[in-house]
């Protein structure tokens, strides 16, 4: 008897340890669909101002939406997903702020993000960093929610506003949650970036080409890795595009 009972009190704590080694998933998703989203209107957030590219909404009903690892908390340290945006051959712009669409269950506390843009992201590879640092945060609720989580458009303003010309630049905001003294949502809540699969209310959407998302994560073990990536789990819809802008400008 004895020896049942201790090799079944074995078993549970070897689920047990297994279950608590388990690291929580890098994206929260529907189903997902072979079919494309809804057509576009022309509506941005309004802390996309002045708005030289937006994205497009997340359609919480839509199969393929998604919500994406993009945090810096006390349970998820420095995870960042990057969207990408093409300056076309003729032109050059000014970007001031990104802004980025956030499904959050925990708190913004404090009211602050790192951010990063770089150029020449590839699988593995970071490319050229062109800046990074953390910055003071404006938040607004979109009114959407998916998966039970509450969005907020997180918009920052970079310290150097940047001169882009022609070519494809990475952007990621990264939203925080550290301040474990006096706030427990720290320790076990999530920010996801959500996706895009129809471009509603988009500006200048096609700037922002498909299957150009990548994810950097120490805490999941992932360097720059293509979000359309089989390992990641997403199909090619909801790996597409990223909810997210950028404030600026066309420099004429």
């Amino acid at each position: 008897m004895k020896t049942t009972l201790f090799a079944a009190t074995l078993v549970v704590a070897l689920s047990l340890s297994a279950a608590a080694a388990q690291k929580p998933p890098v994206s929260q998703h529907l189903a997902g669909s072979e079919r494309a989203g809804s057509p576009p209107t022309m509506t941005p957030p309004a802390l996309c101002d002045p708005c030289l590219f937006y994205g497009g909404d997340l359609s919480p009903s839509d199969p393929n939406a998604a919500g994406l690892s993009s945090e810096d908390t006390l349970l998820i340290s420095g995870s960042a997903t990057y969207g990408n945006f093409v300056v076309p051959s003729s032109q050059s712009v000014l970007v001031s702020g990104i802004l980025f669409n956030v499904q959050a269950d925990a708190n913004f506390d404090p009211l602050t993000a790192s951010y990063d843009v770089r150029q020449g992201i590839t699988e593995g590879d970071g490319g050229t960093d062109l800046e990074t640092g953390t910055a003071n945060i404006a938040v607004a609720a979109t009114g959407r929610n998916f998966l039970g989580l509450n969005e907020y458009s997180v918009a920052v303003q970079l310290a150097t506003p940047l001169t882009l010309g022609p070519g494809a630049y990475w952007f990621s905001v990264t939203p925080e949650c550290l301040n474990g003294a006096t706030d427990g949502s720290c320790s076990v809540g999530r920010f996801f970036v959500s996706n895009v699969t129809g471009r509603t209310d988009s500006i200048h959407g096609s700037g922002e080409p498909g299957g150009q998302m990548y994810f950097n994560s120490s805490y999941f073990g992932f360097t720059y890795a293509d979000w359309c990536d089989s390992s990641l789990g997403l199909n090619p819809h909801q790996c597409n595009s990223l909810s997210f802008g950028l404030l600026g400008n066309v420099i004429p």
